[in-house]
């Protein structure tokens, strides 16, 4: 699909010149997005460059092997607390290696042939190679002959698309231990029996509850806060915690590690247990002694080998955007950045093909010199109205802000809270227990934020996204019925909640 420009200028003898009317860097969920969209019925041509595997993060090391991970014990639970089910299961956990094959076959053993084949059929030419930029609207590609990149240039636009890596910290050995991030939690190939994990955010605790489910004996969070999940509603944070510990998990809040000691270390390969013993010492003084550590305190964006030197910016730069995703401090209306690397919505890939998705309107309505006239060409979403399902046991499903931080905003907030406690739910499973609350704004009379934790809530959160958005008075809402029985009908709870 490449079309070169009949004037490509002048070219180094040692390098390959190639222009294109857009380049993205990197080829996860995000940079998909905007390849799509921004040459989506139309003759413009794009490059997609990818050094690892083209799906990114999200198709082969976060979401899509987390869930597969998670989703077979979830069937289990339900299935035990169903009468006339329950004495039917077998009382042993699921089946570990059926549970890791299922998992592999939807990452596909972590090829990207297919994913290829389907840029190419969307008209997008996938290019090997680390990229950076190299000047205005030019990005050099590093494959295999590092001496002699690749050079492209975009008449229109480059989106940045790069996500984020894992932050391993520099605690005294830790680093040495070779320690499991989430790749290695996602993609595990070995049960380990000890496991600790340091953190206490949405990885963490959703790498706690596979861990568990699937056989680990011994598990210990060392979490540096007062809680898990600090940015959710204390309410919902807590009852995740108590369901941890309830399953065995010991969960050691303020607590850091002062060093780590491991004799044996051996590089064995993504998913398996790197060596021996690991001991670890906490702050306290504590020593445990486990077979793997997993860390997952937070990851960073991939701008520090990019070439932002090269366009005006710092090199280690933290990237900022405008609601068009148009990078700041860069002169002319060329670069983009979506997804994880642009800050806006970290950690959730729904975010950054929206924010994508926006882009590519915007690049393909520039390029064609059209108006951004609309909403369409400009990011709303990632301003207060982000929904985010945690998949944890119970699950987390929330959008827009906690009232915490609607009142630090300044704004009036009142708080609708009720137990997941309708038919459906009793109907849906015997154990099945949940807690919601909505946050209203008292002047509008609107939706600033909605919480649901409990029993596959997931699906509860886009009416309350839906909501949220679309500014629905209370009122209003009042008239949206939910169908009986069905777990929906907590939105009459809440909203009765207000009536009395």
């Amino acid at each position: 699909m490449t079309r070169a420009d009949s004037s490509p200028g002048p070219r180094d003898p040692g390098t390959t010149d190639d222009t294109y009317d857009v380049i993205v860097l990197g080829g996860g969920p995000a940079g998909e997005n905007a390849a799509q969209y921004a040459v989506s019925g139309s003759e413009r041509t794009v490059a997609l460059v990818e050094h690892e595997l083209v799906g990114g993060e999200c198709s082969y090391w976060a979401c899509m092997p987390s869930k597969a991970l998670l989703r077979p014990s979830q069937v289990l639970a339900t299935a035990r607390h169903m009468p006339g089910v329950g004495d039917k299961v077998s009382a042993h956990g699921v089946d570990v290696p059926a549970v890791l094959a299922r998992r592999d076959g939807f990452t596909h053993d972590r090829d990207d042939s297919s994913q290829v084949d389907w840029a190419r059929s969307a008209g997008i030419d996938v290019v090997r190679g680390r990229a950076a930029l190299a000047g205005e609207r030019t990005v050099a590609v590093t494959g295999a002959h590092p001496d002699r990149p690749r050079v492209l240039r975009a008449r229109h636009a480059v989106v940045l698309a790069t996500g984020t890596v894992a932050v391993v910290p520099d605690t005294p050995g830790l680093r040495a231990a070779l320690p499991w991030i989430s790749r290695d939690a996602t993609n595990l190939l070995e049960i380990p029996r000890r496991v600790l994990v340091v953190g206490g955010g949405v990885v963490a605790c959703e790498t706690a509850t596979w861990l568990r489910q699937l056989g680990v004996e011994e598990l210990t969070m060392v979490v540096r806060g007062s809680r898990l999940l600090p940015r959710v509603e204390p309410f919902a944070a807590d009852a995740v915690t108590d369901a941890l510990r309830t399953h065995g998990i010991t969960v050691r809040h303020h607590a850091t590690i002062r060093q780590v000691e491991r004799p044996d270390v051996r590089e064995t390969g993504i998913g398996r247990i790197h060596g021996g013993p690991v001991t670890v010492e906490l702050d306290d003084g504590t020593r445990l002694e486990v077979d793997e550590i997993v860390v997952a305190t937070g990851r960073r964006p991939t701008t520090s080998t990019l070439g932002l030197d090269t366009v005006g910016l710092a090199a280690d730069a933290a990237i900022t955007v405008d609601d068009h995703l148009t990078v700041e401090g860069v002169d002319g209306d060329w670069l983009y950045a979506v997804g994880d690397v642009a800050g806006r919505a970290a950690l959730m890939t729904h975010m950054g093909k929206y924010q994508a998705r926006v882009c590519g309107d915007v690049i393909a309505a520039r390029a064609e010199g059209r108006p951004l006239d609309g909403s369409r060409y400009r990011a709303s979403a990632d301003h207060g109205q982000v929904p985010q399902v945690i998949f944890t046991d119970p699950e987390i499903a929330a959008v827009g802000r906690t009232a915490e931080q609607a009142r630090a905003d300044g704004v009036d907030v009142e708080v609708l809270e009720a137990d997941i406690d309708v038919a459906g739910a009793a109907l849906s499973r015997d154990d099945f227990t949940g807690h919601a609350a909505l946050v209203v704004d008292r002047a509008t009379d609107t939706l600033v934020g909605a919480t649901f934790v409990g029993t596959d809530v997931s699906e509860l959160v886009h009416a309350a996204t839906i909501a949220l958005v679309g500014r629905v008075p209370l009122d209003t809402l009042w008239h949206a019925v939910p169908s009986y029985p069905t777990v929906s009908e907590v939105w009459l709870r809440l909203l009765e909640a207000r009536r009395s």
